[in-house]
């Protein structure tokens, strides 16, 4: 088994989430809800989803995946299965910017505002990670990424 996965997915409900999830893992999700330990398969992946406020407001948190599961395909063929964006986070550790997955599977960096609220973060006032933004310029924590401003990966996964 391996870390917690945490993506965020546009505009979609909890309960499409799961049939999808599990095309897209290619093993059987169980609702953290209902999930028992004792009675889990030893290929099941167990997930919460749920609703937040603002933009991405999806969250999806996967756990338990088992090491052999590369994230960046799963989440490109998930966001391909439901024709939704999805997000997760970027290697940078600034908690403004993100990695957007198309429906396409192409993968780009992006910044949001971020606010924290009892019921969680709060995603707002979606930009590209780009050297036009003086923010993202030089010396930012951007270029420190595999994922440089202005960059887009095509189609990585959505296979």
């Amino acid at each position: 088994m391996t870390e917690l996965w945490n993506w965020r997915i546009d505009q979609v409900r909890p309960v499409e989430v799961y049939p999808a999830l599990a095309d897209a893992l290619g093993r059987v999700v169980m609702p953290l809800a209902v999930a028992d330990p004792l009675r889990l398969p030893a290929y099941a992946v167990v997930c919460d989803v749920w609703q937040a406020p603002g933009e991405f407001a999806t969250i999806v948190d996967c756990y338990g995946v088992p090491d052999g599961l590369p994230e960046l395909p799963s989440i490109a063929a998930l966001a391909r299965l439901l024709g939704r964006n999805c997000l997760l986070r970027d290697d940078t550790l600034d908690d403004t910017r993100h990695l957007l997955v198309a429906p396409d599977g192409s993968i780009r960096p992006v910044h949001f505002d971020v606010r924290e609220t009892d019921d969680g973060e709060v995603l707002s006032d979606r930009r590209l990670c780009t050297e036009a933004d003086p923010r993202c310029r030089g010396w930012s924590r951007c270029h420190r990424s595999r994922w440089a401003p202005d960059s887009v990966n095509p189609a990585l996964a959505a296979a």
